[in-house]
């Protein structure tokens, strides 16, 4: 059985092959469980207010504060696998 790390290496690698372009809610939710499994929590200071993509991806991430990263890992995997 493969360790939750490996699942979460191959779940970013598939999430590079997607058969469709997930909508911008689905992307920010895979860039902030990425972030929060590979960096932890958000501890970057909040973009300002006309770096609007910015603000969203930090947004997103900063939402996901506390989260282990085991179970960051494990949201991913199934957020990827509900995908593909």
């Amino acid at each position: 059985m493969a360790t939750l790390k490996a699942k979460f290496e191959t779940a970013v690698a598939n999430s590079k092959n997607l058969s469709e372009r997930p909508d911008n809610a689905t992307l920010l939710k895979i860039y902030a469980l990425y972030k929060q499994a590979t960096a932890g929590d958000n501890e970057e200071k909040k973009p300002g207010f006309t770096d609007m993509v910015g603000r969203a991806k930090w947004d997103a991430w900063n939402k996901l504060k506390g989260t282990s990263d085991k179970d960051a890992m494990q949201q991913y995997i199934d957020l990827i696998e509900s995908l593909s």
